[in-house]
């Protein structure tokens, strides 16, 4: 079964989710009004209006309550002035009650109904002094949320190792997975400070160029393996993946540098092996 949807965006680096557009019609860039688990938020038009499958959505769609006028953009605007007050009493609050947690942002719902409080922190916290005094200042209701460290970075930003923003905090929505795997697939140092981010995590950008070098690899000889070349059989020392480039022993026992497009043929390590074994 097919859903019409439009893909919806509340932060500028936010996640993507979708939306029963119902008979709308809507232009990638316009605000729209809609309610979420928080409560009514304005959203942003990122994806135009098109037909999924059933299993691609991951929960029941909610329909869009209308565009946004003037009067939604304004109050969201206000709601926006009304933060750095929020953070600076929380943070009063959170010493207050020696919480061992890091604030990170806040926002209101659309109708101010609901202050939201995002912090990170180690393990589970009781905060429950700290959201009768928020409560008891903002008048209205109150929901911590707990983070982990990736999204604790989202929220504050910084410079990478890279010298440029942080991914997450400039245009990546979702994390995808990362592992220890990729690192060694592209031969990176291993040592933690070399491949955590902010974050203290694996860097996102690792799993960027995970697909090439997984590619590449697969055309590469592999280290032992003989190739053909105009030198003669030659020994695969070592491989440069990005320069698609071996390494290799040749004849009297030089060293010589092969481009992948100069190798005639190329007979795996496993292969040689018995073959060699075959002929004793």
């Amino acid at each position: 079964m097919e859903n019409k949807v439009i893909g919806i965006r509340f932060k500028e680096a936010g996640k993507k989710y979708y939306f029963d557009p119902l008979d709308f019609n809507f232009d990638v860039g316009d605000f729209v009004v809609v309610e979420t688990v928080r409560g009514l938020e304005l959203g942003q038009v990122i994806e135009a209006i098109k037909t999924i499958e059933e299993e691609e959505l991951i929960a029941s769609l909610k329909p869009i309550i209308r565009k946004a006028t003037d009067k939604d953009i304004e109050q969201e605007r206000k709601n926006n002035e009304k933060i750095p007050q929020v953070m600076a009493s929380c943070s009063g609050y959170v010493k207050k009650h020696k919480l061992e947690m890091k604030l990170l942002s806040a926002e209101y719902t659309l109708d101010h109904s609901k202050l939201i409080i995002y912090f990170n922190a180690e393990g589970r916290i009781d905060f429950r002094d700290l959201v009768k005094d928020l409560a008891n200042e903002f008048k209205v209701r109150i929901e911590l949320r707990q983070v982990g460290a990736r999204d604790g970075a989202k929220f504050l930003g910084g410079i990478g190792p890279c010298g440029y923003l942080l991914c997450c905090n400039t245009f990546l929505g979702e994390f995808e997975t990362v592992s220890i795997k990729m690192a060694k697939n592209q031969n990176l140092s291993l040592n933690p400070s070399n491949i955590s981010g902010l974050c203290g995590k694996l860097l996102c950008c690792i799993r960027y160029e995970d697909d090439t070098y997984h590619e590449y690899r697969t055309q590469m000889p592999k280290i032992g393996s003989q190739i053909k070349t105009e030198d003669g059989m030659c020994k695969v020392l070592a491989s440069n993946i990005i320069d698609r480039s071996v390494k290799a022993l040749c004849k009297e026992n030089t060293i010589r540098h092969y481009k992948l497009e100069a190798i005639e043929e190329i007979q795996e390590y496993d292969k040689v092996n018995n073959d060699n074994n075959g002929n004793s």
